[in-house]
């Protein structure tokens, strides 16, 4: 989807303090031969703060950096990989009770890790329908700190981290331009995540933890269709970004920075970095693998950081790439247009 008609007018971000790995080895929650393989620093734990509460936080920074009221919003997309509060409970209406009011239209998104490009997909499409649409809100957040999760143990390179993020589109110029949005997904694939686990009961009305690297390896045991599709998962996704980043007019060379999902370093390396032929040293990766994999908020961290710490410049490129279950695949396509203000 191109969108160069569609601006980023505000970033908002929350990280609670972070766990060294070193720290966690020292606990016996993370196995101390992990640590030089996948070179993982951290992950950011929220404790006992809620999801939504660490979402408004992200939010109000976003809306503030926006320098428009909440209410002049006509969107709000939330999107979680997590359990959110209490079932039957909807997160988005704690924003619309604090942040928004009640006219703002506001929906969740289960989209796994790749939450935050649906939003982008909606958002844009949302935007354009209507010239009295101008901007949307767009929020992630989660806390994995809950006991059916295993935050040091969830995936093979992977440690899980807690984080709200948050981004404003405007049809308005901003400090930001959307150039391009991409998805797809591979469904055969879709097996992956669910390992051989029933689809009824759900796993968290029956106490069952959550853990992926049990998942996949009991499909690697079955050789279950999923496996087979792991090879086509990757060709889709370097074709989609090839795809996507020539609908902007650019070449893969003309990417300065990449955000891939916040894995081990190999991962970023063999999985994005050298599929796209870029050196590491363009990735967020450094940044990364400080807090964890912090859902789908990992893209928008790395985005907001990059900027707030001058790493990432007017005229230059940045492309966010992510993976999530389905297999599904995302990118996007952001340029930087000018410095922008401080929230």
């Amino acid at each position: 989807m191109h969108t160069p008609d569609v601006y980023i007018g505000g970033m908002g971000a929350f990280l609670p303090p972070t766990v060294t790995v070193q720290e966690a080895v020292d606990d016996g929650r993370y196995p101390a031969e992990d640590v030089e393989i996948h070179q993982l620093g951290g992950a950011a734990v929220a404790g006992d703060l809620p999801a939504p509460e660490m979402a408004l936080r992200a939010a109000q920074q976003a809306v503030k950096q926006f320098g428009r009221p909440a209410t002049e919003l006509s969107l709000m997309l939330y999107a979680s990989t997590w359990h959110q509060g209490p079932d039957g409970w909807l997160p988005h209406a704690y924003l619309q009770r604090h942040l928004t009011g009640g006219e703002v239209p506001a929906v969740e998104i289960r989209q796994g890790c790749n939450g935050m490009f649906s939003a982008m997909m909606l958002a844009v499409s949302h935007l354009r329908a209507d010239d009295r649409h101008r901007h949307a809100l767009l929020v992630a957040a989660d806390n994995y700190g809950t006991p059916m999760m295993d935050r040091w143990r969830m995936n093979p390179g992977t440690v899980a981290g807690d984080a709200g993020s948050a981004l404003v589109l405007t049809r308005e110029p901003g400090f930001a331009q959307l150039l391009a949005v991409s998805s797809v997904t591979v469904p055969e694939a879709e097996e992956l995540h669910r390992g051989g686990e029933p689809l009824f009961p759900p796993t968290a009305t029956v106490g069952r933890s959550l853990s992926f690297a049990g998942r996949f390896q009991q499909q690697v045991m079955a050789r279950g269709a999923g496996m087979a599709a792991l090879a086509r998962a990757q060709e889709l996704m370097i074709s989609t970004v090839a795809d996507t980043v020539a609908e902007c007019g650019l070449a893969f060379a003309d990417l300065d920075r990449v955000a891939f999902m916040n894995y081990s370093r190999e991962v970023v390396e063999q999985r994005c970095m050298a599929p796209l032929g870029l050196p590491m040293a363009r990735s967020s990766w450094d940044y990364g693998r400080t807090i964890g994999h912090c859902g789908a908020s990992d893209h928008i961290l790395s985005l907001k950081h990059l900027v707030d710490t001058g790493q990432l410049l007017p005229g230059q490129h940045m492309l966010l790439l992510g993976t999530g279950p389905g297999i599904n695949l995302a990118c996007a396509v952001v340029r930087i247009l000018r410095t922008p203000e401080s929230a």
